[in-house]
């Protein structure tokens, strides 16, 4: 801890009389940016040594999950701070760029809570399905893209290190499509507001938000992993995602309703690349 603080104000020192000597040089404008970088390097090298640091663990994952007809590739950049001496146990977020790829016609589903569970909140997740809500929309194929932050857990265990991840909020795109909408109430009596079997302009979910089951909104996905390190700059990752897709439509349909949602879950493997 002294000899970190040290570096810390040793660097801090040096800054400083360099700061001085610049005063003094030529106006050579490329020469005092160069120095001036130099010297900002050096400072943050000085910090990047001190205890906290030496404390965290960051790498990004190269990756895809997949199934037949479907491809979701994925990077991810992640930081982990080990929460014990013996740096078993870590914690800490990533930020992800993910897409999703179906190449054939899929059913998406009646997506909000209050029409599925018939509740909100944490009353929907044990809160059984209510059938006659779920209305559907038939894309004839789907793509995604989103860029989220999240949260991960991992046990390091010598060469081998077992985690789970899971995207908590972000923002989402895609291309929009026609669909067709079959609304089940209108599909058994008068559908007065003339839109069962229509074909309903519909795009991803912009907004993505992790408030577990039914409540969730847009392109998230979960993990469980196992990562093996073949070195300490490269491992191999394989694991099990759990992925959720959102469809909006442009216009209100049956029960003033606009969101439409399809699970996946596939398997999924990446190279990984440890910084620090």
């Amino acid at each position: 801890m002294a000899a970190a603080n040290g570096r810390i104000i040793k660097a801090s020192i040096d800054f400083y009389v360099f700061r001085l000597t610049l005063r003094d040089l030529p106006h050579n404008l490329i020469m005092r940016k160069l120095i001036a970088v130099l010297l900002a390097f050096t400072s943050v090298t000085a910090i990047a040594q001190s205890p906290v640091s030496s404390r965290l663990v960051s790498g990004a994952d190269l990756g895809a999950s997949f199934a037949t007809k479907k491809l979701s590739p994925s990077i991810a950049y992640y930081q982990l701070l080990n929460l014990d001496e013996r740096k078993i146990f870590q914690f800490g977020w990533h930020t992800k760029l993910q897409n999703y790829y179906g190449q054939e016609s899929v059913d998406y589903y009646t997506a909000p809570a209050r029409l599925t569970r018939g509740k909100t909140g944490f009353g929907a997740l044990s809160a059984p399905l209510i059938p006659e809500n779920i209305d559907t929309l038939t894309m004839p194929r789907a793509s995604f893209i989103s860029l989220n932050l999240g949260l991960r857990f991992q046990i390091h265990l010598g060469p081998v290190e077992l985690g789970a991840a899971t995207d908590i909020l972000g923002v989402g795109l895609g291309k929009g499509r026609l669909g067709l909408y079959r609304a089940i109430k209108g599909a058994n009596s008068v559908d007065s507001l003339n839109l069962h079997q229509t074909n309903k302009y519909a795009q991803p979910q912009r907004f993505n938000l992790r408030l577990l089951g039914d409540n969730n909104m847009g392109f998230l996905s979960s993990e469980v992993y196992a990562r093996i390190l073949f070195s300490r700059r490269v491992a191999f990752k394989v694991g099990y995602q759990w992925i959720t897709t959102e469809y909006r439509t442009n216009d209100e349909l049956v029960d003033d309703n606009r969101r439409f949602r399809r699970n996946y879950a596939m398997p999924y493997v990446a190279l990984s690349f440890p910084f620090f």
